[in-house]
């Protein structure tokens, strides 16, 4: 078996938004780093139940909403 394949895994500190921190192990960075989330579980919206985005549909859906009301008939 080869030596040094493996990346090393060393403890860091994982520091939530709302600012509650936990220590836990990681090959992420060098041991003792801090590592500051911008989403987590308690701020992203699939996690507390916030507004979701609904899909606006394709193209050609994206058509018709601009050119809908346009019609080729004559009147």
């Amino acid at each position: 078996m080869k030596a040094d394949t493996h990346p090393d895994y060393h403890f860091i500190t994982v520091k939530m938004t709302d600012g509650t921190e936990f220590r836990t192990r990681s090959t992420w960075g060098k041991e003792g780093d801090v590592m500051t989330l911008e989403i987590d579980p308690t701020s992203h919206p699939a996690w507390t139940g916030g507004q979701r985005q609904v899909d606006q549909g394709g193209r050609v859906a994206q058509f018709n909403k601009r050119f809908g009301g346009l019609s080729l008939k004559k009147k």
